[in-house]
C-alpha cells in the first residue's frame, strides 16, 4: 500500500496538502472513548470529505446527526487507529485497501455531547469504489461534502445539552452538519471560528 510520502501521483496534490501535516501515528486503547476517521477524495471542483448521516432511533443520542465515520472503541481494538478503521468498515464498508497509505493521528478531541474524547484521524481515499452504508440500522446515508461548503455557516436550532438553541452549522443538501463534527472539520480545514449565532 503506498504512503503518503510517496510521489503526487498516488494522492492528489489537493488533497495531500490537508493530509502532510498529519504523519501516521497512533493511540493506545483506551487514550480515548472513541474514534473517527477524516477521509478525503479530489472531487469534480473540490476536495472532498466523507460524511454519514446516522439512522433516526429511539433512546440514541446521535441519531440522526450527521458526523464522520466512526465511534466507540471496543474492548477488542488493540489501539485507537484499529477503532477508527473497524468503524470505518462497519459503517461505510472502506477498509485498509481503501486507502492510502497509513491514517494521519490528527489529535484528540473533545465531544462534549457525548461526555468523551475522540480520538480523529485523516486519510485519502485510493482507486476504491467508495463508501456505502454498510449497515442501514446505524447509517441512513453516506454523502461527501464539498470543502468550500464549510465556508457558508448559518444558525440552526438543535437540541444541545443546554436546552433547544441556535448553533453555528453547515447546511449541504438537507444534511445539517453541526457541533463536534462542524468545529473538527473547521479546524482541519483551517475555517475562523464563526460567530456565535444569535438566541
Amino acid at each position: 500500500m503506498a504512503e503518503l510520502g510517496e510521489p503526487a501521483g498516488h494522492v492528489p496534490s489537493a488533497v495531500r496538502r490537508w493530509l502532510e501535516r498529519w504523519p501516521p501515528g497512533d493511540l493506545p486503547h483506551g487514550a480515548a472513548g472513541a474514534a473517527v476517521t477524516i477521509v478525503l477524495r479530489e472531487g469534480r471542483r473540490d476536495v472532498e470529505v466523507l460524511l454519514i448521516e446516522r439512522s433516526v432511533r429511539d433512546g440514541d443520542i446521535a441519531s440522526g446527526q450527521v458526523a464522520l465515520p466512526g465511534g466507540r472503541a471496543d474492548d477488542a481494538d488493540e489501539s485507537m487507529r484499529a477503532t477508527a478503521l473497524r468503524e470505518l468498515h462497519e459503517e461505510v464498508g472502506l477498509g485498509p485497501a481503501d486507502l492510502v497509505g497509513t491514517l494521519g493521528l490528527v489529535g484528540v478531541e473533545e465531544a462534549s455531547l457525548f461526555n468523551m474524547h475522540v480520538a480523529v484521524y485523516s486519510a485519502a481515499l485510493g482507486p476504491s469504489p467508495g463508501p456505502r452504508a454498510a449497515d442501514p440500522h446505524e447509517v441512513a446515508h453516506v454523502f461527501w461534502l464539498p470543502v468550500t461548503a464549510l465556508d457558508t455557516v448559518e444558525p440552526v436550532e438543535r437540541a444541545t445539552r443546554s436546552g433547544l438553541r441556535k448553533v453555528p452549522a453547515i447546511v449541504h443538501e438537507g444534511h445539517v452538519l453541526w457541533g463536534f463534527t462542524f468545529r473538527v472539520l473547521r479546524q482541519f480545514f483551517d475555517r475562523p471560528e464563526p460567530a456565535t449565532p444569535p438566541g
